[in-house]
């Protein structure tokens, strides 16, 4: 058994019972039209209640910030009423669970907007296509927010924490890495703005700031969190100096108490191009006191290590929980992984093959070496 990994952890008020986090994973599963979530879905988190904390797919905040096939939202009446039995299903199990909350920015394709241009930090188009309930498209230049629009922005992000709360979960975590909206500001490849949210390393975090602010003022400190990719290039968003950017938004993170900080670092053969670049989290390590999760393409040994070598405070694991929904159980076991089959068909595609069909432990699949990476 890796025992600093089944170390109890506090962040901030969100008690985990292991150090082992369900990263947010996109799966697509949700009912449509509408987004809203469903008993597939109930199913699928309860299966993975073991983690310390599972840290939900992402979730669009509002129609604007949402565009991929499937995701589920958190901006209707319904979509609440979709979430409340997962919560409860988690809690259920003994689990925790946290909602990522999504703007995706100019990676939305005018296809969901009704033709309209997406927004971004500045008008730019992001490389490739967009997957589409139609195929793949072209993606299409955003249009810049203008200065006194972003309040808008901040204010639909503060009315999906209010829902996320009336939902039941535990906390929110926002999603400001991988090249979405956050991101685009944060980064100076994508945020060529004149104004207060631009330029400076410390004004192109103005928006994560107002952002976090705005969450805070819903949930408290304690219970918010964010993801960041502190790396190079992601669906074309880039940083000439990733050091001075990454370490301000770390401050801001710091400065307001967050109650955990995950970091999205993977190598060169991680999801969405990334290149490898010098990791920052050890300088983030420095500026940040509160609870640090590292992610990805961890394997137990390595995660046991990070966690004991005090590199962070738990490790987050994306791939291995989809064919591993008892992935907690199968480490303190110190069992192999399922191989991830029929993968990335059956990341996305509908239905419960590839999403809800993989056996516990014990429960007769056939399984490969801990090699799986996610």
């Amino acid at each position: 058994m890796h025992e600093p990994l089944f170390e109890p952890l506090r962040m901030g008020a969100i008690a985990a019972k292991n150090r082992i986090i369900m990263a947010p994973l996109t799966r697509g599963r949700s009912t449509q039209p509408g987004s809203v979530p469903n008993a597939m879905m109930e199913t699928y988190y309860r299966q993975r209640a073991g983690a310390g904390l599972i840290i939900s797919e992402a979730t669009g905040i509002s129609v604007e910030g949402s565009g991929w096939p499937a995701a589920p939202g958190i901006w209707s009446e319904e979509q609440v009423e979709g979430w409340k039995p997962i919560t409860r299903a988690v809690h259920d199990e003994g689990g925790a669970i946290v909602l990522q909350l999504w703007h995706m920015g100019r990676i939305v394709h005018p296809v969901f907007l009704g033709g309209e241009k997406p927004v971004s930090a500045s008008a730019t188009t992001a490389p490739g296509q967009a997957h589409t309930f139609e195929g793949r498209l072209d993606y299409q230049e955003a249009r810049a927010l203008e200065t006194d629009e972003v309040a808008r922005v901040v204010a639909d992000y503060a009315s999906a924490a209010e829902n996320a709360m009336i939902a039941g979960f535990d906390g929110v975590q926002l999603h400001g890495a991988n090249g979405y909206l956050v991101d685009q500001f944060l980064r100076d490849g994508t945020n060529l703005r004149t104004d207060r949210y631009g330029g400076t390393a410390q004004n192109r975090t103005r928006f994560l700031r107002e952002v976090l602010e705005a969450l805070i003022g819903v949930w408290g400190a304690d219970r918010v969190g964010v993801r960041l990719s502190p790396n190079g290039e992601t669906q074309g968003c880039d940083d000439s100096d990733p050091a001075a950017t990454f370490g301000a938004a770390a401050r801001t993170v710091e400065e307001l108490g967050l109650a955990f900080l995950e970091l999205r670092e993977p190598g060169p053969d991680g999801t969405f191009g990334r290149t490898e670049v010098p990791k920052q989290s050890p300088l983030i390590r420095g500026i940040y006191s509160g609870a640090l999760i590292l992610n990805s393409d961890f394997t137990a040994e390595e995660a046991d290590d990070a966690v004991a070598g005090g590199r962070c405070d738990a490790v987050s694991f994306g791939r291995p929980y989809i064919s591993n929904p008892d992935l907690a159980a199968r480490i303190a076991a110190g069992a192999e992984w399922a191989a991830n089959v029929n993968v990335p068909q059956s990341w996305y595609l509908p239905g419960p093959a590839g999403y809800i069909d993989y056996p516990a432990l014990g429960q007769g699949a056939g399984v490969v070496s801990e090699a799986a990476a996610g």
